[in-house]
């Protein structure tokens, strides 16, 4: 007996962070999570799988209109005509959306009701699947503390939206400790809310099988669904990615390089490398371009055309198959910082003033915060609260941009940047 288990799929939800250019892949951006529900029907279908568990999250807050909400039954329909039943619960996004509770659902969809857990036995499958949806968007109750005994003769099943004890990047929302699952005696806890795939435990099984579709540069790697095969000799599961664009990281380092053609053609071999490792789904790239050597002085100076170069670059080396979602320049001159921070000049003082900050993160943090708070206030809320926002409270980060701007500071103060 098998069944598949997603959750997240944030129907209708756009990708984030990509601007537009030309000669971009925005066929593929377009409609990408909807596409990716699509590759999970088909996938049912081609398993020929016993059930379909989602464990919420299926739509992205409120609604426009009822298109959303009528492309998923138009899928669901779809594993009705194969006798597929599919069991769900709302997450904190559904439960944000005015039109989910409207919406008729499908004869073969089973949705879990929010004022209690409850237990639907598929007979003719023996699955007991035990679940509660969230009635409002935020919901700090245990709610796994209340999901039934299991039911003998079945296999049971926990479908439950949770951050369990805590997951970065995810609100705490019905929190619960994996001894409290382990409690319940069940066979598989399919869960949901954390865009990670991650299998917490194998005894009993927990498992996240992350998001259908990665939407920004945080959500990189495979993204898809789990397969679970259920046999005498016991649970395996194996993750099928159901994505169409792919998000990923490459560093390109400069230490060694010379001339921007060389940077160039090193990126070209990155990117053929990672569209192979995606199977050819488009990407979504984020380039980093680190080191020290004399092209920092190039990208230093010229940061715009050189970015361009790489999107050109992306677009010839891919067949136009990636988008470069955005380029970091972390490089550094040829500076031996050590020689200078023996000097007895400003220079030095501020070498030895800066390695103290680092040295010392909660220093560094009480520092910023006095010097640069006023000022924070009063940028405009995108750059105050967005994904590169300057967190004064993050010590770590601090540390971080502390090292980034450090080197080219002290190049243009020593007078050496100009020379390296």
């Amino acid at each position: 007996m098998r069944f598949l288990h997603a959750a997240d799929l944030h129907l209708d939800s756009p990708l984030r962070g990509l601007d537009r250019y030309e000669g971009a892949p925005v066929d593929d951006v377009r409609g990408a999570t909807r596409r990716a529900f699509e590759n999970l029907i088909v996938v049912a279908l081609r398993e020929r799988v016993d059930l379909v568990v989602i464990a919420g999250d299926l739509y992205d807050g409120d609604w426009i209109d009822h298109n959303t909400g009528l492309f998923f039954a138009k899928g669901v329909a779809q594993l009705a005509e194969e006798g597929i039943p599919v069991a769900m619960v709302r997450g904190n996004h559904d439960a944000a959306s005015r039109l989910t509770k409207a919406l008729r659902l499908p004869r073969n969809v089973h949705l879990f009701a929010d004022s209690r857990p409850e237990t639907k036995v598929f007979e003719n499958i023996g699955i007991a699947v035990h679940g509660q949806s969230f009635a409002t968007a935020v919901v700090s109750d245990d709610l796994a503390a209340g999901y039934p005994p299991p039911i003998t003769g079945c296999f049971n099943l926990g479908l439950l939206h949770t951050s369990l004890n805590g997951r970065p990047g995810h609100a705490p929302y019905a929190p619960t400790q994996l001894d409290v699952l382990r409690s319940k005696g069940y066979g598989y806890w399919a869960l949901g809310h954390v865009h990670a795939a991650e299998v917490v435990c194998r005894d009993p099984w927990v498992v996240y099988p992350g998001n259908t579709q990665g939407r920004h540069i945080r959500e990189t790697g495979v993204k898809g669904c789990v397969l679970v095969t259920i046999e005498d000799e016991g649970v395996t599961h194996q993750l099928i990615a159901l994505d169409v664009m792919r998000w990923t990281t490459i560093s390109l380092d400069i230490s060694t390089l010379h001339d921007l053609e060389t940077l160039l053609e090193i990126a070209k071999q990155n990117l053929r490398r990672q569209l192979a490792h995606a199977e050819d789904r488009a990407l979504a790239v984020r380039v980093e371009v680190r080191g020290q050597g004399p092209l920092h002085c190039q990208l230093a100076t010229q940061p715009e055309p050189v970015e361009q170069e790489l999107r050109n670059a992306a677009l010839e080396a891919t067949n136009a198959r990636t988008w470069i979602e955005k380029v970091e320049f972390h490089t550094h001159p040829l500076l031996d910082l050590d020689q200078l921070a023996e000097r007895d000049d400003p220079v030095g003082m501020l070498i030895r003033e800066l390695r103290l900050l680092a040295a010392h993160p909660g220093l560094l943090r009480d520092v910023a915060s006095e010097a640069l708070s006023d000022l924070q206030q009063k940028l405009p809320v995108e750059l105050r609260q967005g994904e590169d926002a300057l967190r004064l409270d993050d010590a770590d980060a601090l540390v971080e941009l502390l090292a980034e701007v450090e080197v080219d500071l002290l190049a243009r103060l020593s007078g050496e940047a100009g020379s390296s």
